[in-house]
């Protein structure tokens, strides 16, 4: 089933906490995800979902968690994955804005990179809802100090991506603890041939929605092309920066190489600069996009990977330093800007024919427009006609 349209929140037949926690957000009309997710996962029933990133999707699976969690039962209650520590982190801030009013609500995110003995003791204070990624879960699991038998719902966020990262394992070995669970939810931008499989096997009857990248939802993205020589790609990038003053932006490379070199240039250049990739140490990782999300940072720079789960309302561009290596790498990427109903600018820089291919293959299977553009004398971007 398609779905098109929101819904008012206070016609869905939520909770006075649940919907006071909606209004200190300002939040009165849901999104479509929203509107398709909460009445079959409120009425149990197991959901999978397709739909874009950026479209509200933690408080569509969040609301009928929380709702459906028993305050006084102290056994784990619902399970949310996530492939990422980024995304699972933000998944808890999310969660603990819904539940905010709720009292006796307690929630734990788990993840790789942080003491698993720090993990331990607050699993000991009894949490109802586990946010984790797959590896994480799976050690708690094997070192026995969390138990799944009591999990009612579980929820597998960006679905096609933690499956894409080689968790399949760990994820049918964790669903297969938890045997009484009452619904499961698969929410994914796309629905890969992995993501089927596992609804094959571990739903029944499943609800389908389907939300489409219209123009109600599709962020309003202005793309462009560069085409710079390799050697030119930092000076593209300070000018960009230079000519249209913006105050934060997000520069995204192929390769944890990449990263350190651009952000460490960028810094020598005078712009205030840092990067995450895999290697950095989770604590230093959590401080740069702390630093970020508080607008404390000009210049983001990040691979792939990491940057999953950054959730900034307002990231005034974005910046391919390299043409992605996925489609829907190039979708995730600039959808971190133009949010919230703001307007948002992408830059692609391309120094090689192959990358050209590439984005021209991209625009084509994104049916997004990219503009070529050029610098003029002034170094202000124009439209570059020729091409």
């Amino acid at each position: 089933m398609e779905i098109t349209e929101g819904v008012r929140f206070d016609t869905l037949g939520l909770s006075e906490e649940i919907l006071r926690a909606l209004e200190k957000k300002g939040y009165e009309m849901s999104t479509p995800v929203q509107a398709g997710s909460i009445p079959p996962m409120m009425a149990w029933k197991d959901l999978t979902a397709k739909a874009p990133t950026g479209t509200g999707k933690t408080f569509a699976f969040g609301i009928p968690i929380v709702e459906h969690i028993d305050p006084q039962d102290s056994s784990v209650q619902a399970v949310i994955l996530a492939p990422t520590r980024e995304l699972a982190m933000q998944i808890t801030t999310e969660m603990r804005e819904i539940s905010q009013y709720k009292e006796g609500i307690r929630l734990v995110c788990l993840y790789g990179g942080q003491p698993i003995g720090k993990q331990i003791e607050t699993l000991k204070k009894k949490p109802q809802i586990v946010i984790a990624t797959p590896g994480r879960l799976s050690d708690h699991l094997k070192r026995r100090t969390v138990r799944l038998d009591k999990v009612q719902t579980v929820v597998l966020d960006e679905a096609d991506r933690m499956l894409d990262m080689g968790f399949i394992h760990d994820v049918t070995r964790l669903l297969d603890q938890m045997k009484n669970r009452r619904n499961l939810g698969l929410f994914s931008a796309t629905i890969s041939r992995e993501v089927m499989d596992i609804a094959w096997v571990y739903q029944r009857d499943a609800e389908e929605i389907t939300v489409r990248a219209d123009e109600q939802n599709k962020p309003d993205i202005r793309q462009y092309s560069l085409e710079v020589p390799m050697n030119e790609k930092l000076d593209a990038v300070e000018k960009i920066l230079n000519a249209e003053q913006y105050d934060r932006v997000m520069i995204f490379c192929n390769t944890k190489g990449n990263t350190e070199r651009v952000s460490h240039l960028l810094q020598m250049r005078g712009v205030d600069a840092q990067c995450i990739h895999g290697d950095i140490p989770q604590v230093k990782r959590e401080k740069v996009m702390a630093q970020f999300r508080r607008g404390e940072l000009r210049v983001f720079v990040a691979t792939d990977v990491a940057a999953r789960g950054i959730d900034v309302d307002d990231v005034d561009a974005v910046i391919n330093y390299d043409v992605p290596e996925e489609n829907e790498y190039y979708v995730h990427r600039i959808g971190r800007t133009g949010r919230a109903k703001r307007h948002g600018v992408a830059y692609t820089l391309v120094s090689d024919y192959p990358g050209m291919i590439r984005l021209q293959n991209i625009a084509k299977f994104t049916k997004n427009e990219v503009t070529p553009v050029r610098f003029d004398e002034s170094g202000h971007l124009v439209e570059d006609k020729k091409k």
